[in-house]
């Protein structure tokens, strides 16, 4: 049981690190990477659809990505959801082949983007401490229910601590990471 507690929170933090990474990749860098447009929705028939499932997107230079829908009808709608876009880029139809240059970004515009990944780094930090209060509370429940002895909930919940201070290390890690990538010019 008390193992149960223990797994549950590591797969939690784990869970909360990688929300962290998938939210941190939509970030913009300096360099293009197709994972920026994974927010953009196009209407698609009537059906708010991702950008992804409706055209492939590649990255022939640090600086360009190339989007090629697979219904060529669809070309002025994609442009224009790009274009709508809150990263600040203007695609560029060729054919049925749509352009995106990916324009250097300002020290400002880096420095509010640094603090961005640093809110989202704190967010993902609150979640594994939240989830490391309620696993808590379980291994209280079992000591005073009975479930479990009170050396071993004491040894769990230093088990526990253990478990979030590094999980909190690897967010600081990678929110550092995440920092570098972003101010390198």
């Amino acid at each position: 049981m008390i193992d149960e507690v223990l797994n549950d929170l590591a797969s939690a933090a784990d869970k909360a690190k990688d929300a962290l990474k998938r939210e941190l990749s939509k970030l913009r860098t300096g360099r293009a990477h197709a994972g920026m447009l994974d927010s953009i929705r196009v209407d698609y028939y009537g059906q708010v659809t991702p950008l992804a499932q409706m055209a492939s997107i590649g990255v022939p230079e640090p600086r360009m990505l190339t989007v090629k829908p697979w219904d060529k009808s669809q070309v002025s709608l994609i442009e224009k959801a790009l274009r709508e876009s809150d990263l600040g880029i203007n695609p560029q139809v060729d054919g049925e082949l749509i352009r995106v240059p990916i324009p250097h970004l300002s020290e400002e515009r880096r420095k509010d983007l640094v603090k961005v990944a640093k809110k989202q780094g704190e967010e993902c930090k609150i979640a594994i401490r939240k989830v490391r209060h309620d696993a808590l509370d379980l291994l209280s429940e079992m000591k005073q229910s009975g479930d479990a002895s009170e050396d071993e909930v004491d040894r769990a919940k230093k088990k526990a601590e253990e478990t979030v201070s590094s999980a909190v290390g690897d967010v600081d890690q990678i929110i550092s990471a995440k920092e570098k990538d972003i101010l390198a010019v």
